[in-house]
């Protein structure tokens, strides 16, 4: 019931979920010819606006995903642990396991172990059978390793995670099963400070490797640069609705984990 109502509570507090709240509100209230008609209204069309321009969107991203850059070169580990989020299971019509914008995890985690940093990679991810079920993403992240040149007896699998708890409660079994004292942490760098938060609290020596950066240099940059870039920035769009509603789902699942003393 928890993972269920995780997923379905949530929806009401990012942007278009509460906007969609508001103006079910309004219909509501200019049907009885309330006064305060023009108020629901009104604050579903600040959410919106609020939440679609870059300047709003850029911040919130940034808050998140520049909290954990390395500072120095990433040190060898005794695994690389890859969470999942990264891909969709192979199903008609797709002719393979597609990569969805987190896809930059499993590439990013090939990348570390072809450099050496440590010689086992864990996969960690499940699927929840009423979200579109399929196979276990630790499968699929297996599968494009392995096409990536990591040898199969390097990779090791977990794939009964629905959430982060699991992936750091169920990483941690396989890291006390095989005596695995230190792990570089994959994952996209809006998701690594939740991520890295339940890690150290189960007492995990993990090490930050963000990447799947959205937010750089480049897009904060660019609402400045030029007028005809400011006006564009000014206008929701359907990129910042989604990278906002990103950031306020780990603000609230921080929350959340931190209510449940997760964190």
């Amino acid at each position: 019931m928890f993972l269920f109502l995780s997923k379905l509570i949530p929806l009401f507090f990012y942007p278009m979920g509460a906007a969609w709240l508001l103006l079910i509100v309004a219909l509501g209230l200019w049907w009885i010819n309330s006064k305060w008609t023009p108020a629901a209204i009104g604050g579903a069309l600040m959410i919106l606006f609020l939440s679609g321009n870059a300047w709003t969107t850029n911040w919130l991203a940034q808050s998140l995903e520049w909290q954990n850059i390395p500072k120095t070169e990433l040190p060898t580990a005794d695994a690389i642990v890859v969470l999942g989020g990264g891909t969709r299971s192979q199903a008609y019509p797709r002719p393979d396991v597609d990569f969805t914008d987190a896809g930059d995890r499993v590439w990013y985690g090939a990348n570390l172990y072809r450099s050496g940093k440590a010689p086992k990679i864990i996969v960690s991810g499940g699927r929840i059978a009423w979200k579109g079920g399929g196979t276990p993403e630790s499968e699929d992240l297996t599968k494009i390793l392995v096409r990536l040149g990591v040898p199969q007896q390097d990779i090791i699998p977990e794939g009964n995670s629905f959430n982060t708890r699991d992936n750091a409660v169920n990483v941690k079994e396989i890291l006390q099963a095989r005596n695995f004292k230190r792990i570089l942490l994959v994952t996209s760098a809006m998701h690594m400070p939740r991520s890295m938060a339940i890690f150290k609290h189960l007492g995990i020596d993990a090490i930050a490797a963000p990447t799947d950066y959205r937010i750089s240099q480049l897009e904060l940059d660019e609402p400045n640069s030029r007028t005809e870039a400011a006006i564009l920035s000014f206008f929701p769009s359907e990129d910042c609705f989604s990278l906002t509603t990103q950031a306020i789902r780990e603000y609230i699942g921080i929350f959340v984990y931190k209510l449940r003393g997760w964190l």
